[in-house]
């Protein structure tokens, strides 16, 4: 009897092990959240946006891992499908509703943050290459930008196109391992204009400039900044640089739960969604939060407003791609030969 009460003991203590290897893991996390996906309102004003009661839907996984997430997304209209950055595999992901994901692209230079200029090209942030690309509808390349007053850019993180054919985007300093001399020591956010021909730094005393959106009027300009856990925003001047007088926190999202903010968007109403702690937060456009988008993911890496209404909102996280349903449009990508979809 003591032996057997002996072996049903060590049984126990096993299972137990076995159960905490499960749990690091992500074996019983991943079960954990699962079950506890949900989308929470924090004001009665979400509903105008979503359904709070509706499944969050997981549309793929298994990309990215530890050494660098999906990353991306980015509605192609006239195809009908999504496209997304599998950074660390090095490969461009398609997403088709009904089909589910293929590889579209494979090498990359680890593409990072997808969009498309006015019209229609492809503009892609490129860590490897350390540079910002167009693909031409022929489909030759054309470098958009690789340095700035000689000096190599650090690694073009998220890009976004405005109505007049600028082109914004963010280069975070990632502190190479053997910095060289013409290596930049600071994190920019730029300003290109359509003909290439007028390179602006627009802000330099962010630590790690990531995700980036204007306001529907495209008065504003909102930057997050991971490191520092909040969004800036900034009215912009008629020249299309930053009043930088303006400067100012539009939210802070501080938390104790997993997620930093990442990629950002904008609804045709002004709401401003971004990954945050415990998933994607929605503000209104005085900064108030609305509700939390809680995928179970660890981190939301970026956003985009998708399908023919653009009333989609898929994400992807460090390797999964998931989405919800909204009840109001996103801001429209170009496609091509509109300016709008």
């Amino acid at each position: 009897m003591q032996t057997s009460n002996r072996f049903s003991r060590r049984h126990v203590l096993k299972m137990a092990a076995t159960a905490g290897a499960l749990a690091m893991t992500g074996g019983i996390r991943g079960a954990w959240a699962q079950s506890a996906k949900r989308i929470e309102q924090l004001d009665p004003a979400l509903d105008h946006i979503l359904t709070a009661s509706q499944p969050i839907q997981e549309l793929g996984s298994g990309y990215g891992g530890d050494q660098g997430p999906a990353e991306g997304p980015l509605w192609w209209k006239e195809g009908g499908y999504l496209l997304f950055s599998d950074i660390h595999n090095d490969r461009r992901m398609k997403y088709t509703p009904g089909q589910g994901v293929t590889i579209d692209l494979e090498p990359t230079n680890r593409a990072n943050g997808l969009t498309r200029d006015l019209q229609g090209r492809l503009i892609a942030c490129e860590h490897d290459s350390r540079r910002v690309t167009r693909l031409e509808l022929d489909g030759s390349l054309t470098v958009l930008a690789n340095s700035f007053q000689g000096r190599r850019l650090n690694r073009p993180n998220d890009v976004v196109v405005k109505s007049d054919g600028c082109i914004y985007f963010t280069d975070p300093w990632t502190s190479p391992l053997a910095p060289e001399q013409w290596d930049l020591t600071f994190s920019g956010v730029y300003r290109l204009t359509p003909d290439l021909g007028t390179y602006t730094l627009l802000v330099d005393d962010f630590v790690l400039p990531n995700g980036l959106a204007f306001s529907p009027d495209e008065t504003v300009l909102y930057i997050n900044d991971t490191r520092r856990k909040h969004i800036r925003a900034f009215d912009l001047l008629p020249n299309g640089t930053l009043a930088k007088q303006t400067d100012r926190i539009f939210v802070d999202l501080q938390g104790d739960e997993p997620g930093v903010p990442d990629g950002m968007k904008v609804d045709v109403e002004g709401n401003v969604y971004c990954g945050g702690p415990g998933g994607i937060w929605i503000m209104d456009p005085r900064g108030r939060k609305l509700g939390r988008i809680v995928h179970g993911a660890p981190a939301t890496t970026n956003i985009a407003f998708g399908g023919d209404d653009w009333k989609t909102l898929y994400f992807t996280s460090r390797t999964h791609l998931g989405a919800v349903n909204l009840k109001i449009a996103g801001i429209p990508v170009p496609v091509a030969g509109k300016k709008q979809g």
